[in-house]
């Protein structure tokens, strides 16, 4: 099962721009080859949608699309100030955009998790610890619909670790990474996250070659 998303631009009504991330690394690991040392959550076949709505055929309420946009929009801002000076614990940070019966579904390397504090302490704990100096380079697209919606960037971000990430340890160096999150929105919070992130290229820029090393 080849997990991917795609993001397509139309111009007078034809496609001229197309963004796909394909998540290899899933692939792989189906296929019996792993191909990073450790993670934090847990790799498994990801499901679509808990509601079974995700596929929208009919005009969607603009309102209700423009409500996910600044749900989402509030916690791409929250995470771009927080530290953990800033006076507000993580969870309670992350309590203001999402549910506490969150699902973060995450690429392989990384894994999923499960719950508000699961995810923190899985996670986005760990993430903001190793990546101190980041940079966000802002998104080249955001879209929603009714209670769904996304983003992507092409880098969404430049990060320098500071420690061992997905079991690997590098000496500092930047490193750009690809990104695309989609959501889903349940009431005034996030529910659901899948998120596609091209760390085959992270790594590589880095030095480490994942594919190269496993033939």
């Amino acid at each position: 099962m080849l997990r991917y998303c795609e993001f397509s631009k139309i111009q007078n009504g034809k496609i001229t721009e197309v963004a796909m991330f394909f998540d290899i690394p899933h692939l792989m690991l189906q296929a019996g080859i792993k191909a990073f040392p450790s993670e934090t959550g847990i790799s498994l076949v990801q499901p679509g949608p808990l509601t079974h709505d995700g596929l929208m055929f009919n005009e969607q309420d603009t309102n209700e699309g423009n409500r996910t946009l600044e749900i989402i929009e509030n916690m791409i801002n929250d995470v771009k100030v927080w530290t953990s000076t800033t006076g507000i614990s993580l969870i309670d940070e992350l309590k203001k955009s999402w549910n506490d019966n969150m699902i973060w579904w995450g690429p392989t390397g990384i894994g999923s998790t499960y719950t508000i504090e699961r995810y923190a302490n899985q996670h986005a704990g760990p993430f903001r610890e190793t990546f101190k100096e980041r940079t966000f380079n802002g998104h080249l697209c955001r879209i929603t619909e009714g209670e769904f919606g996304g983003f992507f960037g092409w880098p969404n971000l430049t990060l320098t670790p500071s420690k061992t990430f997905m079991g690997i340890t590098v000496s500092p160096k930047s490193s750009e990474m690809r990104v695309i999150d989609m959501y889903r929105r349940e009431g005034d919070k996030l529910t659901e996250n899948w998120v596609f992130i091209d760390l085959l290229h992270f790594w590589k820029i880095l030095g480490v070659d994942i594919l190269k090393s496993l033939k």
